[in-house]
């Protein structure tokens, strides 16, 4: 496994009806949803670790401990960013950020993700 400490990823987002709370059913109003914020970090941490697996190996997310701080209106860019912190044998920890296209934290945390392998995972 090739992955490091200090490895970094961004994503980013455009906040559409699809991805808000009402769409989600997690809540009334029109503004970017936790849940999406929350997929969007799981995601930023995927993708910057995929280049440093070996052939047949993904992640899995485990643990999220995420504070959604910020609401964001239809149309706002969500820009993620993550960071490898930690990593214990095949359990890596990421520190997550989310800012709004005006460069404000909308929300932040750690996300846990486990390497394995692919087919014996999905073998059981």
């Amino acid at each position: 496994m090739n992955i490091k400490l200090g490895i970094k990823g961004e994503e980013k987002e455009v906040v559409r009806h699809e991805n808000t709370a009402a769409a989600y059913g997690s809540g009334l109003v029109e503004v970017y949803a936790t849940p999406a914020m929350i997929a969007l970090m799981e995601k930023t941490c995927y993708l910057s670790v995929m280049p440093y697996l070996s052939e047949g190996e993904g992640t899995v997310g485990t643990h999220v401990n995420i504070s959604h701080r910020k609401a964001s209106p239809l149309g706002t860019v969500i820009t993620c960013h993550s960071e490898i912190v930690e990593i214990d044998r095949r359990r890596i920890v990421f520190k997550v950020e989310a800012f709004d296209d005006k460069g404000e934290l909308i929300g932040d945390g750690a996300h846990e993700r486990f390497v394995i392998n692919v087919e014996k995972f999905m073998s059981k």
